[in-house]
C-alpha cells in the first residue's frame, strides 16, 4: 500500500511501478523497503552532469528537475544503494522527495494500516545515513543471518 500511496501522490496513478519507495521480498516473509536516505554528501546530486538534481534546503530531500533530467543513470551509479530509479516511459528518475516536507504518504498509510514499519526520522549529522543505503537483497541476507543464524 505504501508504494500505491506514493505513486498516487506523485504521478497520479495507483501503480507501484511509479513509486519512489520500493518494497522487495526476495525471501518470503521478509519485506524490505528501499528509499532514499538523503546521504549527507549527496553523491547522486554531485553525479548529475545536467544539474537536474538539487537538495531542498527545508527538507534535505533530493529533488529532481523533470525538465532537466535525461534519466541517464549517473545518479543511480553514484548512489550507494542504487536508489534513484528509471521507469519506462518517464524521461526523469524517481527518488523520494519526502513529500515536500509533510508527513510522507508512505509513512501515513503504513501507520494507518498498523504496520508501523516506516517513520520519518530526524536527520542527524555525519555519514550514518549511508549505512542504510544498501541494496535490498543484501539487507535481507543480513536479516536472515541475524534472525535465523543461517547463511543464504
Amino acid at each position: 500500500m505504501c508504494e500505491i500511496a506514493c505513486a498516487l501522490k506523485h504521478e497520479g496513478v495507483p501503480d507501484p511501478l511509479f513509486s519512489r519507495i520500493k518494497i522487495f521480498e526476495y525471501i518470503p516473509g521478509i519485506p524490505v523497503p528501499q528509499l532514499c536516505v538523503q546521504c549527507p554528501d549527496y553523491p547522486c546530486v554531485d553525479a548529475c552532469v545536467f544539474n537536474a538534481m538539487y537538495v531542498d534546503e527545508k527538507t534535505g530531500a533530493v529533488i529532481v528537475d523533470k525538465d532537466k533530467c535525461t534519466a541517464c543513470g549517473l545518479c543511480i551509479k553514484a548512489c550507494p544503494g542504487n536508489i534513484p530509479r528509471r521507469v519506462k516511459d518517464l524521461k526523469y528518475v524517481l527518488i523520494c522527495d519526502l513529500c515536500g516536507g509533510d508527513e510522507p504518504e508512505c509513512v501515513k498509510i503504513c501507520q494507518k494500516l498498523g504496520h508501523n514499519a516506516l517513520i520519518k526520522a530526524p536527520k542527524h549529522p555525519g555519514q550514518g545515513a549511508k549505512l542504510y543505503a544498501v541494496a535490498p537483497d543484501k539487507i535481507q541476507t543480513m536479516l536472515v543471518k541475524k534472525i535465523l543464524g543461517v547463511e543464504v
